[in-house]
């Protein structure tokens, strides 16, 4: 059992967190007692709301490349591990699970959501993109989710995140302390099906077919032009286009064409692809702009660059 216990930050991953967990699960790898890893938090507001942004936007502003490096390379080691697990790795998932929350539990092998659960990967709004693999699983969602779900930061319920992928498991908040027993007792992960309810018509369902005409387009400006054309769901389209022009301009053109990458590559090469793309966004104006806006000031009035 790994429990995220860091509650007054929302469980955000720290370095030390992120060695913390890659330690437990390099020593569980191949020990004989251990037969399956559930992840769990212990806060009652989030599993895990990001990696700790905040610190690095820290390291970025005075100019600390290696400290920048050295928390990416270590959080995206870390993902590619819980990907490639060779045992049952079961997240789970109440309350927030945004960003980094994501790369410690949608590359395992069972993703359980509840009622109060809420996934995002909201890194455009703060001058980013979406990283920690996204760009792998993303563009795999069906239809056009994953484009719609990386450029907006779009938050999905439980019930929607079962709906698209993200999530495989739903059970009610309740039930999770006798889930939790039986998981780490002798029934193992064989106890989800036993727990596991169908979910809820999701929000997210009367969207589908927009997004899928909106977001499957083959260029960025494309997309928007949809937005602004798309007449059957208009109020939604508004409320998506008036999301993405708050977006920063620079996050939204880094990840749609890292999205196109992502479709065609392995996790591994997506790592890669988005570690040095990290390494060098974190020193920008938009990155240190966004934080600020989102975390530090809280004013959430970013003042972006232009788009490039």
């Amino acid at each position: 059992m790994i429990d995220l216990d860091r509650p007054k930050a929302l469980n955000a991953l720290d370095l030390t967190m992120v060695q913390q967990m890659t330690r437990a699960l390099e020593g569980w790898r191949t020990d004989p007692a251990v037969t399956s890893v559930v992840v769990r938090s212990t806060s009652p507001k989030a599993f895990c709301s990001g990696g700790d942004i905040r610190a690095v936007r820290a390291a970025a502003l005075r100019g600390d490349d290696a400290a920048v490096t050295a928390y990416f390379t270590a959080e995206y080691a870390l993902n590619a591990l819980i990907a490639r697990y060779p045992k049952p790795y079961t997240a789970l998932i109440d309350g927030y699970a945004m960003g980094g929350g994501l790369g410690i539990s949608v590359h395992g092998s069972a993703r359980v959501v509840t009622e109060r659960a809420s996934l995002a990967m909201p890194e455009t709004s703060i001058g980013f993109f979406p990283d920690i693999g996204a760009s792998y699983f993303l563009p795999r969602l069906p239809g056009a989710v994953g484009w719609y779900l990386g450029l907006t930061g779009a938050r999905v319920t439980g019930a929607a995140a079962v709906a698209c992928g993200l999530a495989t498991h739903y059970v009610p908040a309740s039930a999770l302390p006798a889930l939790e027993e039986e998981l780490t007792g002798a029934a193992g992960p064989a106890a989800l099906d036993r727990y596991a309810t169908a979910a809820p018509p999701s929000e997210l369902s009367a969207h589908l077919p927009a997004i899928e005409r909106c977001f499957a387009a083959p260029d960025l400006g494309e997309v928007m032009a949809r937005l602004a054309a798309e007449d059957a769901d208009r109020e939604w389209a508004d409320t998506t286009l008036d999301v993405l022009r708050r977006a920063s301009p620079a996050s939204l053109r880094i990840t749609f064409d890292l999205l196109k990458r992502g479709a065609r590559a392995a996790l591994e090469e997506c790592l890669a692809d988005e570690l040095e793309l990290a390494r060098r966004t974190a020193f920008t104006p938009d990155f240190a702009e966004g934080v600020r806006a989102a975390l530090v000031d809280k004013d959430r009035k970013p003042a972006w660059s232009p788009a490039p």
